[in-house]
């Protein structure tokens, strides 16, 4: 299974003898997968398909669908029904006599509802049925389009994510390598410590010394932060592997990526071994900056 972005934009139209239409449909992050239509009236019955065609191809992301249908020229336009017109006019003149008022303008005779319309033929059920129809194989079209572009932006992510991931795992090879973390540094440190605390409370017994001083390097070891880390980073590329919706859990892992970090950077006492902690923790957060556009 391929990785998906949840970002992308798709545009299908056509047209028959009397309307031209257009699709357009936007997807863009989300925590979840949220759907809104936007479809003129009379064509509102096209929502639920394409709901369910959407439902089917996606899993997440904010996605916008709407359909402008424009009617071609000289299917329409308007025009005067001449009867309605000749009974306003009569209507008029007749209140003018009896009320001595002022004639009636032309723009409020017009704006009075039946004097002017479309000039639309009568809806023709099987027709519209027939263009439903057609509109709706052009909108599944879109959604094909948008699954598609969703999926060869998904494929860029994947190889960047690889790349962040690769620089994680170099950060952590440096911090396994440091002094800081090799065995021979820790047992130093432990006598360093043992020495100090005798100096500073020679009436302490040296045994319970050597314990304390032995606790305070094990703090201090971060040799279980790293193997986790390793651990992780090997997670994080079974999920690329393994495709499909996977942005939630990647999203899951880089918190524990950040956990790991964290803790490394507070325990360590050693400057370098400080500055790759936090090195690391800049690459992780850019890590997961870009696991936010994965499905």
């Amino acid at each position: 299974m391929s990785v998906a972005s949840m970002t992308g934009f798709a545009r299908a139209e056509g047209q028959d003898a009397t309307v031209s239409w257009a699709w357009e449909v936007k997807s863009v992050n989300g925590k979840s997968l949220d759907l809104r239509f936007r479809l003129p009236p009379g064509y509102d019955q096209l929502e639920v398909p394409m709901r369910t065609a959407l439902v089917q191809r996606l899993k997440r992301g904010n996605v916008s669908v709407s359909l402008n249908i424009v009617k071609a020229a000289g299917s329409g336009g308007l025009r005067i029904n001449r009867e309605v017109l000749a009974q306003v006019i009569a209507v008029a003149r007749e209140i003018e006599t009896q009320l001595d008022v002022a004639p009636a303008r032309i723009d409020g005779i017009l704006s009075l509802r039946g004097v002017l319309d479309s000039g639309e033929e009568p809806a023709d059920p099987e027709a519209h049925e027939k263009r439903v129809a057609i509109i709706l194989k052009d909108g599944e079209r879109a959604l094909g389009e948008l699954a598609s572009m969703r999926l060869g932006e998904g494929a860029r992510l994947k190889d960047v994510l690889e790349a962040r991931l690769a620089e994680v795992e170099g950060f952590v090879a440096r911090a396994e390598a440091s002094a800081a973390t090799q065995p021979a540094a820790l047992k130093a440190r432990l006598r360093d410590l043992v020495r100090t605390l005798l100096d500073a409370s020679p009436t302490l017994p040296e045994e319970r010394l050597a314990q304390e001083a032995a606790l305070l390097v094990a703090k201090a070891d971060v040799r279980e932060e790293l193997d986790r880390l390793t651990a992780h980073i090997a997670a994080a590329r079974d999920l690329l592997a393994e495709g499909a919706a996977i942005g939630r859990r990647f999203d899951f892992l880089c918190q524990e990526f950040n956990r790991e970090a964290n803790t490394l950077c507070s325990k360590s006492a050693d400057v370098e071994l400080t500055r790759i902690g936090l090195a690391l923790k800049a690459s992780i957060e850019q890590l997961r900056e870009q696991v936010q556009n994965i499905e």
